[in-house]
């Protein structure tokens, strides 16, 4: 709906998008096709990131760590291993959400 209403270069659609991919790839359960979705998801948020805001936008270097974390998952995933997380990435400090 954000891409719809916002469109694809708003910058809360990228914020929704760099979620949502995230979600996919800190899922344990996720399969192969949910983690190349969540980097092909990011290859385009970092893309338009770079060409909307910039690379020097705060937020442009975490879209593009996203995206390696999500490229490190899926080939991890691809090579038979599994992936254990320490501490999910946006999470907020105990007792402040």
């Amino acid at each position: 709906v954000a891409r719809r209403v916002l469109g694809e270069s708003h910058i809360t659609t990228l914020k929704m998008r760099w979620i949502y991919a995230e979600a996919l790839y800190y899922d344990t359960g996720a399969t192969l096709d949910d983690l190349r979705e969540a980097a092909t998801t990011l290859e385009d948020v970092v893309r338009t990131a770079r060409r909307v805001l910039g690379g020097s936008h705060p937020l442009t270097p975490k879209f593009k760590k996203a995206l390696q974390m999500a490229r490190t998952v899926l080939g991890a995933r691809e090579a038979g291993r599994s992936v254990v997380f320490r501490k999910p990435p946006n999470a907020a400090p105990p007792g402040t959400a």
